[in-house]
């Protein structure tokens, strides 16, 4: 995208906010990065720079613009369609591999040299993983400066910095402000303090209707793990160093995130997995647009546009809860998964709702006693290999994993049909072309707009839909008049 100079300067002149997070103004008369959307007046076209990254951007010597915060702006929604190198990389970015385990960890987790690593980052982004990770640490003190009132010698090290200088220095540079500064500008009372409850809003590009994204999670929650409360769905995260509330509330024109965190240097990974969850990444125009072409899904759209698909913090956590869902009820699915949380799940204390639990880890499960689960003997199979695969490594559903290879692995477990791969891969994988012609909301609408029934037929049909099948998914579900396509006592 960055590469199409005229296609940049129309968006930035138009101030489209289609645009933001897909590239990065620079303009060399002052200095600055913005997103396209910037409501300052527009540079000439011969003072505009594009980059591909706000790292490439800050690379090139350009400040963050205090006006429109680009560092701020949605996530590019290339790293949600695409299942490449580069694709993998950054989702393993976006969750804090590279603070955690640094370049190394990163090409070792994609089985690739670092030095090929670097080359295809630079080659496609404008900046390699250092640098990549270090602008994700810039926002993320960012944040913590502003929304908090913890001493800044706790932030640096919240943020992932390895020391007070190297913060420093990077704010300023970053953001043209020292770190006092940025505070200062904060009005005051707004910061939070140093409990490590922090108030954020997550962008995303518009639309976005809430009802099915919402309204799926909530009716699939398991007790003690999520709930709906006062208008906000709340969950239990577990993370790399402690665990986390999460309450997330619709908006207009963001969401409202409220994190209750034990450790904040878990900050960025949990506003990552929390995104993630929502699709708030994606492009809804462009998956609308392609859509509309099909006569049959057009009305289903236009009604309720920006559908994105209800996605998971915790792939292994999804993996299990599809299999205890296989061929029951969402009712009786909640109540398995409850019983395993209770059973092996790790306490948590919630003052501010009901959640109880963190989901049990394939660890924790593999501890389980089969003859204990209260459904058939095939599918305590699958259940307890899955978790030991799981468990061992021997299947990687995290951000980083291969798709392809991931589906194929699952597909030699004992129990796993197409129904129960496609929707691994449609919301802990987070392929966008994933579909599911078996599944029995998806059969009833199909008959019900005059659409093939059988899987091959439909599947072939389907096939005008790619690559966002997974959100024609969500609009074909949409047609029953289920809990997953409602917002708890209507819309928020």
């Amino acid at each position: 995208m960055h590469e199409d100079v005229e296609r940049c300067v129309r968006a930035v002149q138009s101030k489209d906010a289609r645009f933001d997070g897909w590239f990065y103004t620079g303009v060399v008369t002052t200095g600055i990065y913005c997103r396209p959307s910037c409501p300052v007046v527009p540079p000439k076209p011969e003072n505009m720079r594009f980059y591909p990254s706000a790292a490439a951007a800050q690379q090139a010597g350009f400040r963050a613009c205090k006006r429109c915060r680009p560092d701020a702006s949605p996530g590019s929604p290339e790293w949600n369609h695409r299942a490449d190198v580069v694709a993998r990389a950054m989702r393993l970015i976006a969750d804090g591999l590279v603070d955690r385990e640094g370049v190394p960890g990163l090409a070792d987790r994609l089985g690739y040299s670092t030095r090929q690593i670097e080359r295809q980052l630079r080659d496609e982004l404008g900046a390699g993983p250092l640098a990549l990770a270090r602008a994700q640490r810039a926002q993320t003190a960012r944040l913590l400066i502003e929304t908090t009132a913890l001493p800044m010698s706790d932030i640096t090290f919240a943020a992932g910095f390895a020391s007070i200088r190297a913060f420093n220095d990077t704010v300023r540079e970053v953001f043209a402000l020292t770190p006092t500064q940025l505070r200062d500008r904060v009005a005051k009372g707004h910061p939070s303090g140093g409990s490590g409850t922090l108030s954020l809003r997550l962008p995303f590009r518009a639309p976005l209707c809430p009802d099915n994204l919402f309204g799926h999670l909530v009716a699939t929650a398991v007790p003690g793990v999520e709930e709906w409360r006062d208008g906000a769905y709340r969950r239990t995260l577990r993370l790399p160093h402690g665990h986390a509330i999460v309450a997330l509330t619709p908006q207009p024109d963001h969401v409202a995130c409220s994190l209750s965190l034990t450790d904040l240097r878990d900050l960025t990974i949990a506003i990552s997995r929390c995104r993630r969850l929502l699709d708030l990444d994606a492009d809804p125009i462009a998956v609308d647009d392609l859509l509309r072409t099909d006569p049959v899904l057009a009305p289903l759209v236009d009604k309720a546009p920006g559908r994105r698909v209800p996605r998971t913090t915790d792939p292994d956590e999804f993996a299990v809860r599809a299999v205890l869902g296989q061929q029951v009820s969402t009712a009786a699915a909640r109540t398995h998964a409850a019983r395993l949380v209770t059973a092996h799940g790790e306490q948590v204390t919630d003052p501010a709702g009901g959640l109880t639990h963190l989901f049990p880890d394939p660890t924790a499960l593999a501890e389980l006693d089969p003859l204990r689960l209260a459904f058939p003997q095939a599918r305590r199979t699958t259940l307890t290999t899955l978790v030991a695969a799981l468990a061992q490594g021997e299947v990687d559903l995290g951000p980083g994993s291969d798709w392809d290879e991931a589906k194929n692995k699952l597909s030699a477990l004992p129990g796993f049909g197409p129904w129960t791969i496609e929707l691994i891969a449609m919301r802990a994988l987070g392929d966008p072309d994933a579909f599911t012609p078996t599944d029995l909301g998806i059969r009833a609408a199909a008959r019900d707009l005059d659409l093939p029934t059988t899987p091959v037929a439909l599947t072939n049909r389907a096939a005008a839909w790619r690559p966002w099948r997974a959100y024609a998914v969500q609009y074909l579900w949409a047609t029953g008049d289920h809990a997953i396509n409602h917002l708890p006592g209507g819309r928020a």
